[in-house]
């Protein structure tokens, strides 16, 4: 999955929410003070050359629509992850996470909960 730009998220993220839209609509999502229309157009084009965003064409103006979902995008991006940091291994991935200072006992206790009850599911399907 190709990596995207703060600013592609930022419209990803827009048009997620508005699931179909014309650059229009999705500039209308930003906060003042906002982009330029040509900066947003710019941006989607980028997407739909990525494979991020489809369109239906309506004489000159498009229509856009996200081709991956969140979900999907999250998916993409930790598998770049784990690939490049941990070198596909899950074990180094929670062993990180484990041994880091910053991350609570709570939240340490609240993944294990997590992982076990995964386990359980797996365990009652075999």
């Amino acid at each position: 999955m190709k990596e995207l730009t703060k600013a592609e998220e930022q419209v990803m993220e827009y048009l997620w929410k508005l699931e179909k839209a014309f650059v229009k609509d999705i500039l209308n999502e930003f906060p003042e003070p906002r982009p330029a229309y040509n900066t947003v157009s710019t941006i989607v084009r980028i997407l739909e050359k990525k494979g991020m965003v489809g369109y239906h064409a309506y004489g000159k103006t498009h229509q856009y629509y996200p081709l991956v979902s969140p979900a999907g995008y999250r998916k993409g991006r930790f598998r770049d992850v784990l690939s490049k940091h941990f070198s596909n291994s899950y074990k180094k991935f929670a062993s990180f996470f484990a041994r880091e200072e910053d991350v609570s006992i709570s939240d340490l206790e609240e993944m294990k909960k997590i992982v076990e009850e995964e386990i359980a599911k797996r365990k009652a399907k075999n």
